[in-house]
């Protein structure tokens, strides 16, 4: 009887601590999982960007003027040759009264000056009459033989200094009467006058056909040479300027496809890289950290008639497609963890989480590819945490 109960008591005590055991043991990890799977993979490399003109033109004024209104707006189309505004001679400078007055006094001398060249040509006028009278006079004398050839000789000459004189006086007067033109004009002239020579007119012509970008004047007004006035463009030369991080231009090369979105159209547009510029800058991100950034600039290779309202100035969204392949074994990014130098994932099976050693290759977004260290269909946990080792049990949700 104490036998019994003696096995009976010992019974009950393993059953007891198995039931302890049981229950002080590591409850399951609760995981998720994901099998790794094969399937396209694509590499890409993402940045806002702004689309702008390769070739603009900047229409300025050739020579210093008076520009009338400009009557082209943003938008509007011009052909090569049209007249895009047209300038005249500049106004006429305004008078102060202290050179008014002296303008007014020369034109009082300028009018006495011609009033004496007047009669001074009248007394030439005189004495060549005189001297001609003289010489007809003479040469009926001499027809006779009265009068010696010395005397018509003489006669012939004052004729013709008189002549001489009388065409240096009619100078003169004609001189003078420039003169008093001239005193006139400047004492005449109101204050900012402008010429009103419509047969002076310069009429610019645009270099090319396309249409007004921007239009820096419109308003009629004294203008100075060189000052742009229009901005002319062919929205067909339009394309797209990305500046991209250095350590990602690097991985952009000429040719490579873009795909264009947010552009506010339906379908994204196709670009491809035109080039990679040699030199980049610094700018300062929003959160103040200097960035080195490298200008891309994208070609857009989609027909023009799929993005007729896309202009120059425009946000959009580029995607370089830096690789791509179509059979690639791959996981989600967040399954990976560096252990020793490492990259290493969690591979469940049996309810067990054993630690495995990967190789991965490229990213693209939120998935890896995975050189070896895997097999397709095996399932890995996509977000392991502090409490998952190697080993431990683990259940699904």
């Amino acid at each position: 009887m104490k036998t019994s109960r003696k096995i009976l008591l010992a019974v009950l005590a393993l059953l007891l601590l198995a039931t302890l055991v049981w229950a002080l043991r590591p409850a399951p990890v609760e995981v998720e999982v994901e099998p790794a799977r094969r399937g396209p993979l694509v590499e890409t490399v993402e940045d806002e960007g702004r689309t702008h003109l390769r070739n603009t033109y900047v229409v300025s004024a050739p020579i210093g003027g008076y520009l009338h209104r400009v009557a082209l707006e943003p938008g509007d189309a011009v052909a090569a040759g049209d007249t895009v505004f047209e300038l005249e001679p500049p106004p006429a400078p305004a008078l102060d009264a202290r050179t008014r007055g002296q303008a007014r006094e020369t034109l009082a001398a300028a009018r006495a000056r011609l009033e004496a060249a007047r009669a001074e040509r009248a007394n030439r006028e005189a004495d060549l009459a005189l001297a001609q009278s003289e010489l007809r006079r003479l040469g009926e004398l001499h027809e006779r033989s009265l009068v010696a050839e010395s005397d018509m000789e003489r006669a012939e000459s004052a004729v013709a200094r008189a002549e001489s004189a009388l065409a240096a006086a009619r100078a003169s007067v004609e001189a003078a009467g420039f003169e008093v033109e001239n005193a006139r004009a400047v004492l005449e002239i109101a204050e900012g006058e402008r010429s009103g020579d419509s047969g002076r007119l310069l009429s610019v012509s645009a270099p090319v056909g396309g249409v007004v970008l921007s239009r820096d004047r419109c308003c009629e007004g004294v203008i100075q040479s060189g000052t742009p006035v229009l901005e002319i463009g062919r929205l067909d030369e339009l394309e797209v300027r990305v500046d991209l991080l250095s350590m990602d231009a690097v991985r952009v090369a000429s040719g490579t496809r873009v795909i264009i979105e947010g552009w506010g159209g339906d379908q994204p547009l196709k670009g491809r890289v035109r080039r990679v510029e040699p030199a980049g800058f610094t700018r300062v991100s929003a959160l103040g950290v200097e960035e080195q950034r490298v200008p891309v600039l994208v070609e857009i290779i989609s027909p023009r008639e799929q993005w007729p309202a896309l202009g120059a100035g425009y946000r959009v969204e580029a995607t370089f497609i830096v690789w791509q392949g179509e059979d690639v074994l791959q996981v989600p990014g967040s399954a990976l963890f560096r252990v020793d130098d490492r990259w290493h994932v969690f591979v469940v099976s049996d309810s067990r989480a054993a630690l495995r050693a990967v190789s991965p290759g490229r990213r693209s977004g939120l998935r890896v590819q995975i050189l070896e260290g895997l097999e397709a269909g095996e399932n890995v946990v996509t977000h392991p945490g502090d409490r998952l080792a190697d080993g431990a049990r683990v259940s699904l949700p």
